[in-house]
């Protein structure tokens, strides 16, 4: 049976594996036939917005969707083709994706209108129904790129000649990656000057080619450039347009010649003028540019060559000058003709008359002999020279005998030309007043001879002052005040000093330097003066700096000048208010008055002005305490009880005036110091009509009762003493009270039935008066207690009570009749006790001292010194214990 199952299982397997193999190597698989793939075309725009419909795959494809099962669509390759589009998965419809599809971007290369395709592979699903269908999706341009040059700047350079209609190429036209009528479709000039137009050409391949076109002469001499912006506009709805600057260069050409600005010049030259003698200067001008613009004079043909030789031509800057001497028989009047050439020009031509006046008698010579340092004609003298120093000697010579020769100096300046002594013919010039190069480097002066025939010669002299270091430097300001904030960062500019010195060269080259009183933390530049702090500055450490600067120059001696810095340092709220204790401890006795001054809490704030200004304030506490900001007093507003609160604790902050501001927060703590203002309470008995049955049987030495009392306050004043004061009934000396524990003691037999009373006084130990209460104790001696009214009517009489015991101080717990006998001190302690309390006010400081000391180790202590109220638990159990024989009426 296994071997029949087992073989009916291995056929279906190969059955079914079978089926497998044809599913993958046949078109047919055992379930479905497979049909041929489909291809549907969509066209879409692009930067189409997410979730566009583009189409509907089922519905193109005609398919059934009331099959079953439903028919299913799969997009396999998700990775690209889901950047772009979604595919409903049920219904077969394609919508946009996130990504918007940009043309340019998808299809860079696509630029020939060839289309731009975004190809799936959908796959129509289940198995039985299967499906490949193959979608394209033409993604067409829109106008989204506008036209763009590949330079924002294009130069044409267009010669000033050019004739009218010539074109020039723009050649950076500009680029649209949109296609067909989107790109770029005309160019045209924001302005043309009336001068310009633009032609655009197309080319074999499509592309424009915008060309400038001159519509009018052009003359560089009168606009050398024109800068304009040139357009490009492509073809969409609205246009979108492209700019650039176009600037066109007007290029020079030699359309110019030269010119002189005199053609005519008339010049007198007098017989005995020296070689060398300036005549005439002549100036030609040519608007063209470089080259074309190049100058040279010349004489004409026409002027002789011994002309020439006699007057020196240059033919560089056009000055004329007297190259020879002028001899008897020369001519009176020359004629000279000059052409100013230029390159391709025709010269231009200008004609210079020569005067010649004849010496009848020979002018007169000034022979120089110079005292200060001389060459070519120029005379040098130090600016330190002091008045009147001489400068050269003139002899004038070639003098008739019977002529008389007047000699003077011509121009200006600290200058005279004086005869010499007694010596003929002999003049000295000299400075009449020290020089000063800083005033006038330059002197030119005239040194004219005249004899009586009106002949004159003149002599020029040029006299240049040398400077010397005669000037210090001077600062600009010589008090420099400077202000920084504090925590600046390191190297910080503070300010720029500047002097200047008005000597020359180095001598005038000014260094600046710190001076020796200068901190460290400083640094000058010695060149630029420029001043800079090294390190941050600390106002709370140093408020101001003050130290000078030095200017020194580079002349021999050097000079100097000082100016002083100050620098302020401001204050910025970088430090925290800080009370000058960690926290703060007050001692206040209770019951002190309100609004009265418990303690001051100190604070301070190491910043300036409202940084440092500090105000106090109560975080917690504050219906209870205030403070005073003006003086950090702390106060209450209401006097304290200890009783209610012993301890207060407070936490006060100190916040500064800054901005932002800053704050620190301390602990007080006001411990209220006890003072006896509670007298004892007594809790045991409950009142003055309780009473206690007591056994007439009831042996001396027997505990009968206790009082039991409480005082609120502490330390001494809580300390409890109990004393018999009074009594009523039965014989004296019949109880005896414990003075520390209120115990009642019997100390002799009861004889007498009935009731008996005794007065306790409960007094505690404050000072300086101590405090008590009384209550009376009551004990009705019988064996039982027959007729409660009857006992009720004996405690509401009110009948005298004699004293029967001494106060607990005085030793009343001696028994018998020893108390009666000491009882006749007692006028005797009074007295001393009067006595102490009159030393008590002598010594009210030493009191207050200990009170302090004792009150810090009571805090100790407290626990084994204060007398507390007994737990509801022992008070329970002592009334219990009286129960039995007390009942309250």
């Amino acid at each position: 049976m296994f071997n029949s199952r087992h073989h009916s299982l291995s056929k279906r397997g190969g059955i079914w594996g079978l089926c497998i193999l044809l599913l993958y190597t046949s078109p047919l698989s055992c379930f479905a036939s497979f049909s041929q793939a489909k291809e549907l075309i969509y066209k879409i725009k692009e930067e189409l917005p997410r979730g566009t419909f583009i189409g509907a795959i089922g519905i193109d494809l005609h398919l059934d969707f009331t099959v079953e099962p439903p028919f299913l669509f799969s997009l396999p390759k998700k990775k690209v083709s889901g950047q772009y589009v979604n595919l409903n998965n049920t219904s077969g419809e394609l919508y946009t994706s996130a990504t918007k599809i940009d043309r340019e971007t998808f299809c860079p290369y696509n630029s020939g209108g060839h289309g731009c395709v975004l190809s799936l592979d959908i796959f129509v699903l289940p198995q039985q129904y299967f499906q490949l269908v193959k979608v394209k999706i033409f993604i067409e341009d829109v106008n989204d790129n506008r036209p763009k040059f590949p330079v924002d700047e294009i130069r044409i350079s267009v010669p000033e000649n050019t004739a009218i209609n010539a074109r020039y190429a723009v050649e950076q036209s500009a680029v649209d990656p949109d296609l067909g009528v989107h790109g770029v479709q005309t160019y045209w000039l924001v302005n043309d000057f009336g001068m310009f137009t633009l032609d655009v050409e197309e080319n074999e391949g499509g592309e424009l080619t915008p060309f400038l076109i001159v519509m009018e002469a052009l003359d560089r001499e009168t606009q050398a450039e024109y800068i304009t912006d040139i357009i490009a506009e492509d073809g969409g709805t609205p246009p979108l347009l492209g700019a650039a600057t176009l600037k066109i260069v007007i290029t020079d050409v030699n359309d110019n010649c030269p010119q002189f600005t005199v053609s005519q010049v008339n010049v007198t030259l007098h017989g005995n003028a020296t070689k060398g003698s300036h005549l005439a200067h002549l100036n030609a001008f040519d608007p063209d540019l470089g080259a074309n613009a190049q100058i040279s004079y010349a004489y004409s043909e026409r002027v002789p060559r011994d002309t020439r030789s006699l007057f020196h031509l240059d033919r560089i800057t056009g000055v004329i000058k007297l190259a020879g001497k002028i001899v008897t028989g020369t001519p009176t009047f020359y004629k000279l003709t000059i052409l100013a050439n230029g390159p391709g020009c025709i010269p231009a031509v200008a004609t210079v008359s020569i005067h010649i006046i004849k010496v009848i008698t020979g002018p007169p010579t000034v022979i120089p002999r110079y005292i200060a340092p001389e060459k070519d004609g120029i005379v040098t003298i130090k600016e330190s020279e002091p008045e009147f120093s001489p400068i050269a000697f003139f002899t004038v010579k070639n003098i008739d005998m019977n002529q008389k020769v007047d000699c003077h100096l011509e121009g200006s300046g600290p200058f005279r030309l004086v005869p010499y002594q007694l010596l003929k013919n002999e003049y000295l010039l000299e400075t009449t007043e020290p020089l000063d190069y800083e005033k006038t480097q330059e002197y030119e002066l005239i040194i004219v001879a005249k004899n009586s025939w009106e002949l004159v010669i003149k002599t020029f002299l040029k006299v240049q002052i040398l400077d010397e270091n005669d000037n210090a430097p001077v600062f600009h300001q010589s008090s420099v005040e400077i202000s920084v904030d504090e925590n600046n960062p390191p190297n910080t500019f503070l300010t720029q000093l500047q002097a200047t010195d008005r000597d020359s060269k180095c001598r005038g080259e000014v260094t600046y330097l710190l001076g020796g009183d200068a901190p460290g933390i400083f640094v000058m530049d010695r060149v630029t003066g420029v001043l800079t702090v090294t390190t941050s500055l600390d106002r709370e450490e140093k408020e101001t700096y003050r130290f000078t600067v030095r200017a020194v120059d580079q002349g021999t001696p050097r000079r100097e000048s000082i100016a002083t810095v100050v620098v302020s340092v401001q204050d910025r709220n970088d430090n925290s208010p800080r009370f000058i204790n960690k926290d703060f401890t007050f001692f206040v006795p209770e019951n002190f008055p309100g609004y009265g001054e418990i303690g001051v809490l100190s604070v301070t704030d190491a910043d300036a002005g409202e940084n440092g200004w500090v105000a106090l304030s109560i975080l917690n506490g504050s219906d209870i305490f205030m403070i005073d900001t003006g003086r950090g007093a702390l106060r209450a507003k209401t006097s304290l009880d200890r009783e209610q609160q012993g301890t207060y604790q407070l936490w006060v902050e100190a916040v500064d005036g800054g901005e932002p501001a800053n704050s620190c927060v301390t602990m007080v703590t006001v411990l209220l110091m006890d003072v006896n203002d509670n007298p004892p309470i007594v809790l045991f008995p409950q009142s003055n009509q309780s009473y206690m049955l007591v056994l007439p049987n009831t042996l001396p030495g027997t505990s009968i009762t206790e009082v039991y009392a409480v005082d609120k306050d502490t330390g001494m004043n809580a300390v409890i003493a109990y004393s018999i004061i009074k009594r009523k009934g039965g014989e004296p000396g019949s109880f005896a009270i414990d003075p520390e524990t209120g115990n009642i003691t019997l100390k002799r037999e009861l004889s007498i039935r009935g009731l008996y009373s005794l007065l306790v006084k409960v007094s505690d130990h404050g000072q300086p008066e101590p405090l008590y209460s009384t209550v009376m104790v009551n004990f009705f001696v019988n064996e039982t207690v027959s007729n409660e009214s009857y006992v009720q009517s004996l405690l509401t009489r009110e009948a005298e009570i004699e004293v029967e015991e001494r106060p607990w101080y005085k030793g009343q717990m001696t028994e018998g009749p020893e108390r009666y006998e000491l009882f006749p001190c007692q006028p005797l302690i009074i007295a001393l006790s009067v006595t102490c309390l009159g030393l008590f006010f002598s010594v009210v400081t030493l009191i207050s001292y200990i009170c302090c000391r004792r009150f810090q180790k009571q805090r100790k202590k407290r626990s084994e010194v204060e007398i507390p109220l007994k737990m509801k638990n022992d008070s329970m159990q002592v009334v219990n214990r009286k129960n039995r024989h007390i009942s309250n009426i």
